[in-house]
């Protein structure tokens, strides 16, 4: 058996959606989403995508609303599928927070390697990356970019998805882009993840009241009602999988009976959420080694992937 995203090749259908005054989601059922944030003078693009080719898709849409030129790029954490593509966007300033590069020093290649293998659909046009998306400008905990007068702010708020997270908010919309620490009927990769802390970073980003979402996947959350339903069913995911695990781990069981309770907690729930099946091993793999105490998540290789996948197929 392959893993389910090599067989994922359709292509998805893209959605470009206004979220508060000139601010917008670029959505593709369940595919990576970038946001668009437009200023006084320029641009801020959330999200570079996987290639360039995919990163034009993100520019013919922001083009369709506005010529303003291009100034930042934010990455809110250091997954190839979201950082490939900033070369398109040609822009001054390419930003991400510090534990986000040193992810990229740390595990940047490998995780290109391991996702390239995972998910062929996501990196055609690959030919174009010109290597790996190095940051301008870095930051510890939040820094605030003036787009004009518009206002913007770069912040960590807690770990969740990686150890680098970052979350954009803007405050005259009460809008957030929060990279993949939410998601929207997609599931939630936790490969690279933080079970013990994601709870707190939702309550982090819940406390401030955003009135709409850009999320990491899936539709734009526009309303109270739909950023709420998104933020509980983020938590349920990251909850269940989580928790089913650890009373396995407790008692030294195998990686493969992890798999099993995590299947039998989450296929009612999830099992039709967008990349469901291609995130599973890994979330298993990633809970199993936090519940045994591994902190710090460990490095996925190509090679990596394919023996974790054995191990379950056993």
């Amino acid at each position: 058996m392959a893993f389910a995203s090599q067989g994922d090749t359709a292509e998805k259908q893209i959605s470009f959606t206004e979220i508060g005054d000139g601010l917008y989601a670029f959505t593709a059922e369940g595919d990576p989403n970038s946001g668009v944030i437009i200023g006084d003078d320029s641009v801020m693009i959330v999200e570079a995508q996987a290639t360039p080719r995919l990163a034009q898709k993100v520019i013919d849409c922001v083009r369709s609303v506005t010529e303003k030129p291009i100034s930042h790029v934010v990455l809110t954490h250091y997954h190839a599928v979201r950082v490939l593509g900033a070369s398109a966007f040609d822009a001054d300033q390419i930003i991400m927070s510090d534990a986000a590069r040193g992810m990229v020093v740390e595990r940047g290649q490998e995780d290109w390697d391991s996702e390239f293998q995972r998910f062929p659909r996501l990196f055609e046009g690959h030919e174009s990356i010109p290597g790996l998306t190095w940051p301008t400008t870095t930051f510890s905990d939040s820094m605030t970019v003036y787009l004009g007068k518009r206002k913007v702010e770069i912040k960590q708020i807690g770990r969740a998805h990686t150890a680098g997270d970052s979350v954009i908010w803007v405050p005259d919309s009460q809008t957030m882009f929060t990279g993949d620490i939410v998601e929207y009927h997609s599931a939630c990769y936790c490969g690279d993840g933080h079970f013990e802390e994601w709870g707190s970073t939702l309550d982090a980003v819940k406390a401030y009241d955003p009135q709409s979402i850009a999320p990491g996947r899936g539709d734009a959350l526009i309303g109270r009602d739909m950023v709420d339903a998104a933020l509980a069913n983020t938590r349920d995911f990251v909850d269940s999988t989580y928790n089913a695990v650890k009373p396995i781990a407790a008692k030294g069981g195998t990686l493969k009976e992890a798999w099993d309770a995590v299947r039998a907690a989450c296929d009612p729930k999830f099992k039709d959420y967008a990349i469901y099946e291609h995130c599973l091993p890994f979330n298993v793999a990633r809970a199993y080694d936090e519940a045994r105490g591994i902190v710090h998540p460990r490095i996925w290789t190509a090679e990596r992937d394919l023996e974790m996948w054995a191990q379950l197929q056993g």
